[in-house]
């Protein structure tokens, strides 16, 4: 919990993605979003947050191992991002497949 409580207030990142994470889980209930639905979006979610949460610790590591910059540390911080982005993009996907067709339903 100590490591959530971190992530979820010092790293600008993971609260704009928790910020979004509480909008949407907001948006489900207005929107009265299916079971399956709901199992989707919170895995997306789940996913997302805990592959940002293990970039951020191999970000520390790699800061911690070498204070000053080292090309090795900035390709492997490069890779870690990557990771982020495959699941931010994931999450995404997931989020428009489930809330389009209600906005759609809702604007037309």
């Amino acid at each position: 919990m100590k490591g959530t409580y971190l992530l979820i207030t010092t790293e600008h990142s993971v609260i704009t993605q928790f910020s979004l994470a509480v909008f949407f889980v907001i948006a489900g209930f207005l929107f009265e979003i299916t079971k399956s639905e709901w199992l989707f979006q919170i895995m997306a979610i789940g996913i997302l947050l805990s592959i940002e949460g293990l970039n951020t610790a191999v970000e520390k590591a790699c800061d911690f191992i070498h204070p000053d910059y080292h090309k090795q540390d900035g390709f492997i911080k490069d890779i870690a991002a990557g990771a982020v982005t495959f699941a931010a993009l994931s999450a995404l996907t997931v989020i428009l497949i489930i809330y389009f067709p209600y906005l759609y339903e809702k604007v037309f």
